[in-house]
């Protein structure tokens, strides 16, 4: 056990040296010290957004499971989004990453993905007769095989054009696994309703236009040699993988923010961008957080379909 002082909170780290990616030999410890070195942009990202936690306590080659109930051993100081839950009839808090300590506290606890709502908490918000306001629109693009990365780039830039057509400025990341994300920032008035009805509507459109490409039903027997345009992420009941989170891959990859020009490079038959712990961080201290309009820019959902 370890003690350590992160911003005035007393934390206790355990097993760091335990490996968490067998294949890298990359330990619990790395993870820790990853979180804390992306943690300027990264935290500006996931504050207020209630999470929920994908715990690896063995490694990644070995099982994980999903905790939406923030744990009852939670230091005094980790906040929580308390959300009502129809289907279980109870109250379920849900942990806030409000700061470093937090951060910190989270990737202790072997949580290597941070798998965040499209929504902030505010105030009594998540009681039964309030709704959450989603901030973005996301597209998650998974490629069914033999599809792979470069033909979720085809259709990456496929949807820039459109929503460029349409007056919204879009950002690409990637997955951290096999796909890519593409998300526009609204930061105006909106509900889930609009922005997943606009989602499906677009990703439709794309069928249309790529049927050979693009498949906008997650039916699992259509999706072979396609890429799936997942418009249902936009749900108050969804949580997806935050930018700069670590994945659960058999190397330390991380959901990271993306140039355009690399999706362009990728499409044409180019490099596939995989970008792991310590490549990230070295990409926010040159490029900045290429995710920042994601907080800053307001956009308006158009009225489509």
């Amino acid at each position: 056990m370890t003690f350590v002082e992160i911003e005035g909170r007393q934390l206790k780290l355990s097993n760091l040296e335990k490996v968490l990616y067998p294949e890298v030999r990359f330990t619990k410890g790395q993870v820790i010290d990853y979180y804390m070195r992306i943690a300027p942009a990264l935290l500006r990202q996931i504050r207020g957004r209630p999470l929920t936690l994908k715990r690896y306590p063995n490694g990644v080659d070995a099982g994980y499971f999903y905790e939406k109930q923030c744990p009852g051993h939670r230091p005094p100081w980790v906040q929580v989004a308390p959300v009502w839950s129809g289907q279980n009839e109870r109250t379920i808090n849900f942990c806030l990453v409000e700061d470093l300590p937090t951060l910190i506290w989270v990737a202790n606890l072997a949580s290597l993905e941070l798998h965040t709502a499209l929504h902030r908490a505010a105030g009594s918000k998540g009681t039964p007769d309030e709704r959450w306001t989603p901030d973005m629109v996301v597209f998650d693009l998974d490629p069914g095989e033999p599809a792979a990365f470069p033909e979720c780039a085809q259709v990456a830039l496929w949807l820039r054009e459109s929503l460029d057509g349409l007056g919204l400025a879009c950002f690409p990341k990637t997955s951290g696994s096999k796909g890519l994300q593409v998300y526009a920032p609204l930061n105006t008035p909106v509900t889930y309703d609009e922005t997943k009805g606009f989602a499906r509507a677009l990703a439709q459109v794309a069928e249309r236009a790529h049927p050979k490409l693009v498949v906008s039903n997650m039916a699992k027997e259509l999706r072979r040699g396609k890429v799936l345009i997942d418009w249902s992420q936009n749900d108050e009941h969804k949580t997806t993988v935050s930018v700069y989170s670590l994945r659960a891959r058999p190397r330390p990859t991380v959901s990271a923010p993306l140039h355009w020009s690399e999706v362009e490079a990728a499409a044409a038959g180019g490099a596939v961008p995989a970008v792991e712990a310590g490549e990230a961080v070295q990409r926010l201290e040159a490029d900045g957080d290429l995710f920042t309009p994601l907080l800053e820019m307001e956009q308006r959902l158009p009225v489509f379909g």
